[in-house]
């Protein structure tokens, strides 16, 4: 996968070529790994519920690469940890409006 980082939004080309505008919500650290929490940078105002995608950064040839996380546990962990720092923010965020 090519990637392109932006300031909140990348450009990934899968295996296939093709490409994906995505919007970065949180990078997360896990055992030495970086991941990241992704949405669809064009909402889909139909949908409801955001899709949020989370990828492995892993380098590989001297390139880096954004992989999906194919370990359940691995992935649940990430998430958990996601949810801690979202959860973590909002409160951080109402804290500073009082």
């Amino acid at each position: 996968m090519e990637q392109q980082y932006g300031s909140d939004f990348i450009s990934i080309t899968d295996e296939d070529g093709k490409e994906y505008e995505l919007e970065i919500l949180s990078t997360i650290e896990y055992q030495g790994a970086e991941y990241l929490a992704l949405v669809p940078a064009e909402e889909d105002e139909a949908s409801e519920e955001l899709e949020v995608s989370i990828l492995k950064s892993v380098t590989e040839d001297g390139e880096d690469l954004l992989v999906a996380v194919e370990d359940e546990d691995e992935l649940a962990a990430v998430y958990d940890l996601l949810m801690q720092s979202l959860y973590e923010d909002e409160e951080e965020a109402e804290d500073e409006e009082e």
